[in-house]
């Protein structure tokens, strides 16, 4: 068969229902070749991870279509395997056991599965840890067990999702560089490599083909091809492939075409991380390459991202080619004092966040200018998950209590201005500014 071995054709996925439904996916269309390795990259809500779950068939897509091997998809996916975040091997069972239940289905007899399960586990690298236990071994040899029970199915196709965030540095190095080596060795039986990944570091290493997405919906918005593969992370043409993803991830053109007050959502920053992220630009000479700044702060894209947002959102920075550049105002907050930062921020708030001007908006109509935090977050729950509404209900908290706009009781959850907590209820000063 020379087409493509997964075909997704204008797919769309959604979850819930009316009011809260929340839009995934939208128009997704992509095709996994045979002998390729493709990188879904992408920030968090982009819906990387359900979208392999579809290709996996766990998942059936609202709209569009699924095809296997040029075949409609129905149900799982007999010809893939899965290998993901959590090490998900059973603690009661030994290292060959773990790998030996992958096979419980294939039909082979119990000394094929044996032998089969063997060959596997010398392969990946855990020879003579056969009889070991999961608590006897390090997180990396758990993350080779799943890879080795993933592999022993001989699957067309191997799925894995974020399969080495959960392990240290040098581990998730060895277990990437072992996992290219098989592959360009065509030792493991798969044809093709799909990655969900939020590192682009992991996505330009190990694939031939890198797949951007951005979010909320998730939707493609650029295929590159990788040349650099494999390579030293500190050869330049690594790195300009790098510096690249992150040009194409943070420009403004290629983000979702909404209404100007949807697309000006806050970023889920702190404060006190984006103070930090300015501070260190500032320290950098006010400009800085976006790859050096998540390598000096050990950050990953995916919690870097917001801190950039939300410093271009509030005017401290501007973002182009995959650099960073403090605006004067930026750099007038990073140099000022702790007062004077407050007042800084609290005026570029004022005047750039509307989510922010909504809430107080809210607390100004209520006599006693108090309202529960649950009331915010039952209203952002329409269009986000509960866990994004409360993530964000507390970010603008965090950013109003900052300016000295906003005040929180932890322990009655309520939310109201910090004008109403000094002076009786007196917010002429405070309304006039807003």
């Amino acid at each position: 068969m020379n087409g493509p071995l997964i075909e997704l054709r204008h797919v769309e996925k959604r979850f819930g229902h009316g009011a809260s439904e929340l839009k995934v996916l939208e128009d997704i269309n992509l095709a996994v070749n045979r002998d390729e390795i493709v990188a879904i990259l992408g920030p968090s809500g982009s819906g990387k991870s359900t979208l392999l779950r579809i290709m996996a068939g766990l998942i059936e897509p609202l709209s569009g279509e699924v095809l296997c091997m040029g075949k409609p998809l129905k149900g799982p996916n007999p010809k893939v395997a899965m290998v993901f975040q959590t090490f998900a091997i059973f603690p009661w069972l030994t290292v060959l056991e773990n790998v030996e239940l992958g096979l419980l289905r294939s039909g082979l007899d119990e000394e094929e599965r044996r032998q089969r399960a063997l060959e596997m586990i010398d392969m990946i690298g855990l020879d003579g840890f056969e009889s070991a236990y999961p608590k006897e071994i390090s997180g990396g040899m758990r993350q080779r067990v799943g890879f080795a029970r993933a592999l022993a199915v001989n699957p067309e196709i191997l799925l894995m999702d974020e399969a080495f965030s959960g392990l240290d540095v040098l581990t998730a190095e060895n277990l990437r560089r072992d996992l290219l080596d098989l592959w360009e060795e065509h030792r493991i039986p798969t044809k093709a490599i799909v990655v969900v990944t939020h590192n682009i570091e992991e996505a330009a290493f190990l694939a031939s083909r890198i797949v951007l997405l951005s979010r909320d919906p998730g939707r493609v918005i650029a295929e590159i091809p990788n040349t650099v593969s494999g390579m030293d992370r500190r050869d330049p043409r690594f790195l300009s492939m790098v510096d690249s993803i992150y040009s194409i991830l943070t420009r403004k053109e290629m983000k979702p075409k909404i209404a100007a007050a949807e697309r000006r959502q806050i970023p889920m920053a702190p404060v006190g991380a984006m103070t930090g992220f300015i501070e260190l630009l500032r320290d950098l000479g006010s400009k800085a390459d976006l790859p050096e700044v998540a390598h000096d702060l050990l950050l990953e894209y995916d919690d870097l991202l917001p801190l950039v947002e939300a410093a271009e959102m509030l005017g401290f920075a501007r973002v182009e080619g995959g650099d960073v550049e403090l605006t004067e105002v930026g750099e007038r907050f990073a140099d000022a004092d702790v007062l004077e930062r407050k007042e800084i921020f609290r005026a570029q708030a004022l005047s750039a966040v509307p989510e922010l001007k909504r809430m107080i908006k809210v607390l100004e109509s209520k006599r006693n200018h108090r309202m529960p935090k649950d009331f915010f977050v039952e209203i952002l729950e329409k269009h986000l998950t509960p866990a994004e509404a409360l993530h964000r209900v507390e970010t603008l908290i965090d950013w109003g209590r900052y300016a000295e706009i906003l005040s929180y009781d932890e322990d009655t959850g309520q939310v109201f201005l910090e004008d109403a907590a000094n002076s009786d209820g007196d917010l002429t000063g405070f309304k006039r500014e807003s």
